[in-house]
């Protein structure tokens, strides 16, 4: 059965056909039925483009990326990743910024993309190299059909500087599946030794090539990034780790990791060339084609216009389908990291959207619906939040449009006059570099409009702008090796040790009696000790170390709360203390860093002793969380997720999902219903269910995590029995959560929201304070909330009074000012509750325009004055010269405007001599349309011989200096204006 697509265009309809056998869909599940169902793989679904927890990676770019912890020895043992063996999935994968970009190739080629679909088959420990390449010889040939003539298979060639050898298992399995000797071609390192980074898992790999024309040896073109012969599908041979040293060892665990592009596939499957003939892309192109004033799309990559339109047609498709994506999962344009290149996707295709296709605003959003549909069935997280992706993309190009003019007319003030001389004036390097960040104006269209001025920017000043600010923002901060870590060969070792998982159970034992938090005393053995990555058996006085004790009652940092603090003490020796740095948990293992002030080693039995102020403090904020989330739900709907949170002993941050932010109303509830929870003193319920009945429970809140299983359910105010029978009545939240809580919330005493903002455009921030903190941030804001009302009072009654003289309103004009700015900074940095804060700001704002108009208005009477004064003295002078008395640069320049409105056909420059500062004060104006002398010009003479600077027009300009003899430059003002503009009747 064949389906035709029809795209009206200017010539008739362009048909495209294709077999709904290799639809997308279809050939998708084939690919997961393949190993789910005849060869015993485990379906995990794709994670989102986020990594999770993850600092080296802007976004998830390989299919393997969620799969690391078990590569690396570090998964929870507890969790069901822990006993993966055979799976099959397909991630959404996006390659854009970081080490792997794409971004600036996509539309300039039929092949390239941002976002991805990348099919993978994974054994971890279980089958390796003549399993994989059967499973994919068998998935291509037998089921997708393919002609094994048109097939090309490579392997590892070896490389005698590492010490490899070549991989003729490999060769040998291809040959014995019955591929054509002179089709198994051997490859080197580039091509063929995969490696997760720096360090880390690695092997060597086959790819398996797809010729598209066939009938012919293509086997000079292999690898040679021919679009005639591609490469299909990556089999990985995981077998050695990579050293920090650059050393190769065998990895103690074979895996195999496997990666098929579901975009290249098609384009086989259907009988294409491009990429974007398939119906991954067509019926985007079609909606692109309707809503554009451009001819159909051609898959033309040549010059001129018509190869121009079609790569816009390309850019367009391919970013629609990353922007949905990605905000999808929680990424929206922003300014830093994956949302820093998610914005710039974004710009791009705004730019040839509207410039190239001509598409009106909104043309962007509106293809998001044919994103959904093609993509929807695979990734049901865009259906869910569709209507938020059109409302974020919407927003952001009605932004971007406004930037771009905003650009162009600061562009149009900073561009130099263009210069006779040979060379092009240069374009301030600063002002190019903040249009880029702040505003997000592209470069290359700034290039190309000052080019059409006959200007250039400052390259090599831009250049180190762009260097210096690159790790900053647009790359991902890699993190340091923590002292923490231990390498997949070390946690390998322990397990052949018999070194058993760390009991953590104690952290949870406590309890509350009469009113007080007790901590029962820990004791554990040192199981292992290490320096760096060699575990010792005994560790010297003075050295840092690792300590592995076969239980803990420290909390090791992960679910975004802190660790625990606190020391440890030798039974032997009670009074040698080992205070603990830092804990962490890798593979079940938890870890303890210490410096050793004294000698220690394996067995001595430790005692462990917390810091129970910091840990009390950690488990307030974090049930308060857990409370703040629930509340947000409630104010918000249910569709507000968690995007990220911290949970620390001084105070707690939440990331929340939000088209724009909290109103002081919906602060004011959300904060009302934590108050209520806490006053009720529920009880806090912990219990460990397996995750499969735990996910039953109606309302419960997960985030993107790989959890334990049994996982730990937190319940306040229902025990979680009754939540597994489905009793929610009265439930203040219920969580999946290993953090250590309170066990009532009424420990929490108070909570106060003393921050939010957006942190990118549909995710906000809030931060708060629980407890005696919480209390202080109130009591401050009471405080301040006095002062703005007396402030409001007083501004009332000076605004009423007239009576006082210019010079006393002037005073108390400034003065209310003065304090209006105090009372600003003071309110803006000051912990208090953030629904006040917003208040007093509004009153605050409110303040500084009545009394800036009032200090406007006296400035113009006291002026008015002066000027009448000075024309009185001076009469019918055509050019009038003199110093005046005035405070400011503003009273002086009213001064001068109400001198040129008596006299509009006078030149006239006020000078006024600061006697605290030694500054003169300068300010002129010409009359409207005199052309003899220019007023910038003028003040800028005078200054510069005062050595000082100024600034203006042709009609106004002031600046300032510093003093001299104020006679002899009043004398030399007046002899330029004469010298440069002789009198009129001349």
């Amino acid at each position: 059965m064949n389906v035709l697509v029809r795209m009206k265009g200017l010539g008739g309809h362009l048909r495209r056909s294709y077999s709904t056998k290799f639809s997308s869909k279809n050939v998708r599940q084939t690919f997961i039925d393949f190993f789910e169902q005849k060869h015993q793989h485990l379906y995990v679904p794709s994670s989102p483009v986020r990594p999770r927890g993850d600092p080296s990676l802007l976004f998830v770019n390989a299919g393997m990326n969620q799969f690391k912890p078990i590569l690396l020895g570090t998964v929870d043992p507890r969790s069901e990743m822990a006993r993966y063996r055979r799976v099959v999935n397909s991630q959404k994968c996006v390659r854009a910024g970081g080490k792997h970009n794409d971004l600036d190739d996509v539309g300039r080629d039929i092949y390239h993309h941002t976002f991805f679909e990348m099919m993978g088959s994974w054994s971890f420990g279980d089958y390796f190299k003549e399993e994989a390449c059967a499973m994919a010889w068998s998935l291509l040939t037998e089921h997708y059909g393919m002609s094994p003539d048109r097939l090309y298979v490579s392997y590892f060639s070896g490389d005698a500087a590492s010490g490899l050898p070549a991989d003729e298992e490999t060769r040998h399995i291809w040959l014995d599946i019955g591929v054509q000797k002179d089709r198994i071609l051997p490859f080197g390192l580039q091509e063929n030794f995969w490696e997760m980074g720096d360090t880390g898992p690695c092997g060597p790999c086959s790819e398996i090539h797809y010729d598209h024309l066939g009938g012919r040896d293509a086997s000079p073109l292999v690898n040679t990034g021919s679009p005639e012969v591609v490469e299909l599908w990556n089999l990985v041979f995981m077998q050695y780790n990579r050293e920090a040293d650059g050393s190769l060892r065998p990895l103690p665990q074979q895996s195999v990791d496997t990666g098929l592009g579901l975009e290249r596939l098609l384009a086989v499957l259907q009988d294409k060339r491009s990429n974007y003939d398939t119906d991954l892309f067509s019926p985007l192109l079609d909606h692109i084609h309707q809503v554009s004033r451009c001819g159909p799309y051609g898959g033309r990559v040549a010059p001129g216009l018509e190869g121009r339109v079609d790569m816009a047609y390309r850019v367009v498709a391919d970013h629609v389908r990353t922007l949905a994506v990605c905000i999808a999962d929680g990424v929206s344009p922003g300014m830093s990291g994956p949302e820093l290149v998610l914005r710039r996707i974004l710009r791009r295709a705004v730019r040839f959207s509207t410039e190239v296709l001509q598409a009106p605003q909104g043309a962007l959003g509106s293809l998001v619906p044919t994103v959904v549909q093609v993509l929807g069935d695979a990734y049901p997280e865009l259906h869910r939040h569709q209507e938020q992706i059109v409302s974020i993309i919407d927003d952001n190009e009605d932004q971007f449009l406004s930037s771009l003019q905003q650009g162009v007319r600061i562009i149009n003030k900073t561009a130099p006059l263009p210069s006779n001389h040979n060379s092009q004036p240069l374009f301030p390097a600063p002002v190019a570099w903040s249009l880029h960040r702040n505003l997000g104006f592209p470069l290359d269209l700034l290039q190309l409009i000052l080019e059409e001025r006959g200007l250039q920017v400052d390259q090599v000043l831009l250049d180190q702008l762009l260097a210096r600010n690159h790790k900053r923002g647009s790359e991902p901060a890699v993190a340091s090796e923590s002292e923490t870590h231990l390498d997949v060969h070390t946690l390998a070792s322990l397990k052949q040790q018999g070194i058993k998982h760390t009991d953590q159970s104690p952290k949870y034992q406590y309890n509350l009696h009469n009113g007080r938090y007790v901590f029962p005393e820990c004791t554990a053995a040192a199981k292992a000790l290490f320096v760096g990555q060699q575990q010792v058996s005994e560790v010297a006085p003075g050295q840092r170390c690792l300590v592995l004790l076969d239980r803990t009652s420290f909390y090791a940092e992960q679910g975004g709360q802190s660790h625990d603090q606190g020391y440890l003490s030798r039974h032997d020796s009670p009074d040698v203390l080992y205070p603990v740095e830092e804990v962490a948990v890798a593979g079940g293992y938890v870890l303890h860093l210490v410096p050793a002030a004294y000698a220690l080693k394996v067995g001595d039995l430790l005692h462990l002793h917390l810091d129970q102020a910091q840990r009390l403090s950690c488990m307030a904020k974090h049930t308060a969380t857990h409370l703040l989330s629930w509340a947000l739900r409630s104010v918000l709907g249910p569709n507000t997720q968690q995007r990220g949170s911290h949970v620390g002993p001084k105070r707690l941050r939440f990331d929340f999902s939000i088209k724009g932010s909290l109103s002081t109303t919906q602060l004011q509830e959300v904060q009302r219903l934590v108050e209520e929870a806490i006053v009720a003193d529920q009880e806090v319920y912990s219990r460990e269910v397996p995750l499969r009945n735990a996910r039953t429970i109606p309302g419960l809140r997960t985030v993107d995590e790989v959890y334990p299983d049994p996982v730990r359910v937190v319940s306040v105010g229902v025990p979680v029995g009754e939540l597994l029978d489905g009793h929610t009545e009265g439930h203040h939240s219920v969580e999946l959560c290993c953090g250590t809580h309170l066990l009532r919330t009424g420990a929490i005493e108070d909570l106060v929201v003393v921050s939010e903002r957006q942190m990118m455009k549909g995710v906000s921030r809030v931060v708060a304070l629980t407890g005696e903190p919480a209390k202080q941030a109130r009591d401050a804001g009471q405080v301040l909330a006095q002062a703005v009302a007396s402030l409001v009072t007083r501004t009332a009654s000076f605004s009423s009074s007239s009576s006082s003289s210019s010079s006393s309103r002037r005073n108390d004009a400034q003065r209310l000012a003065k304090e209006v700015g105090l009372l600003t900074d003071a309110v803006d940095s000051t912990p208090v509750p953030q629904w006040q804060r917003r208040e007093l700001q509004a009153q605050l704002r409110s303040l500084q325009r009545t009394t800036n108009t009032a200090l406007r208005k006296v400035e113009s009477q006291e002026a008015a004055v002066r000027a009448e004064g000075l024309l009185q003295q001076k009469g019918e002078q055509t050019v009038l010269v003199e110093r005046v008395e005035a405070d400011s640069l503003s009273v002086l320049m009213k001064t001068v405007n109400q001198v040129s409105s008596r006299r509009p056909d006078s030149l006239v420059m006020l000078l006024s001599h600061q006697q605290s500062s030694g500054k003169v004060l300068c300010a002129c104006q010409v009359p409207k349309g005199y052309l003899a002398v220019a007023a910038c010009d003028w003040a800028a003479a005078v200054c510069s011989h005062l050595g000082g600077s100024s600034g203006g027009s042709q009609l106004v300009a002031k600046g300032t200096g510093t003093s001299g003899d104020i006679t002899e430059v009043l004398r030399w003002a007046e002899e330029y204006a004469h010298r440069s503009a002789p009198p009129k009747d001349s």
